[in-house]
């Protein structure tokens, strides 16, 4: 397991499983279009002792934007109730393999905790290296799943009863809001970098979320995230990643911030830079869907139409 590096292997996984300081997440999740339930799937087949990160329910309960990052009080009590101790080793993965699992490693990262690394390949590289899946869902790990959400209500409410185990430290520099994209349009001081498909970015192909026209940012690049894994999927080498970069027109001696539809595969991106030695690499958490919602006039997009 490396510091400097954002992922560790089914392999070193099954090896240090079950040991009291690794903690693992399940981080699942599905655009609503998919039809797909996580928590259920996970109670069907996850990882042996792993708990259940929802992404929707440990979120901010005051943006009408979806699964955005929760308060530092918030996130605090939600992952004291899944029992993960600041000491803790935090591995994530998702059943896709790299799609939602990257966000909870940045959620950990901007709170605090750099103690965290995605699963290389997710539980499809789990389960091709031959592993086996809980297939039992401990009353327990059922207990701590829903409690975390219902820590991150309750703190909204400000009716938290029971102090935080987990202690968080926010690093700012980790995340951009609408009205810093907004100035950098005009200042561009950093590249954007945008990781969806490339007919959502051109404006050719709709967005998945109702009543939201698909284009992009003036200025921003376009990595759409599949490019930071192979077939497996399992993360690119560092080297390779580098020439993805390089190709989309994006120097890696300047600064960078990533941005995609929601927050979520934006921090793959991350990730994937992470890997070639940006550590420090903000996400836009509103993404396309703040910034498309916003008038025209002041937020500036690029469309289909050209407008």
């Amino acid at each position: 397991m490396a510091q400097d590096d954002p992922v560790v292997s089914a392999q070193w996984l099954q090896r240090h499983l079950g040991q009291p300081d690794i903690k693992v997440l399940d981080a699942s999740w599905h655009m609503p279009q998919e039809s797909r339930d996580p928590w259920q799937e996970y109670k069907v087949a996850h990882i042996p002792g792993a708990l259940f990160f929802d992404i929707d329910g440990i979120a901010d309960r005051m943006t009408d934007l979806p699964h955005m990052l929760p308060s530092a009080e918030a996130f605090a009590a939600a992952v004291s109730a899944l029992g993960i101790r600041n000491h803790d080793k935090v591995i994530v993965y998702d059943s896709k393999g790299f799609y939602s699992a990257p966000r909870v490693w940045w959620m950990f990262r901007i709170l605090g905790h750099n103690e965290v690394w995605v699963l290389d390949g997710g539980l499809p590289q789990w389960q091709a290296s031959g592993y086996n899946l809980g297939s039992n869902c401990p009353e327990d790990a059922i207990l701590k799943s829903k409690a975390a959400n219902t820590a991150v209500e309750t703190t909204y409410n400000g009716e938290l009863e029971s102090a935080a185990t987990f202690q968080t430290e926010f690093q700012p520099q980790l995340l951009w809001t609408l009205e810093k994209v907004k100035h950098n349009v005009a200042a561009q001081t950093h590249q954007v970098v945008d990781a969806r498909s490339r007919g959502r970015f051109d404006g050719i192909e709709p967005e998945p979320r109702k009543g939201v026209r698909s284009g992009h940012i003036p200025g921003t690049k376009n990595v759409p995230f599949p490019e930071m894994f192979d077939g497996a999927p399992k993360l690119l080498p560092a080297d390779e990643l580098s020439k993805k970069f390089e190709q989309a027109g994006i120097s890696l001696d300047h600064p960078i911030v990533v941005t995609c539809a929601s927050g979520v595969t934006a921090c793959i991106v991350a990730l994937g830079l992470y890997r070639v030695g940006k550590h420090d690499i903000p996400v836009y958490d509103g993404s396309w869907t703040e910034w498309e919602a916003q008038p025209d006039i002041d937020y500036p997009k690029v469309t289909s139409t050209g407008s």
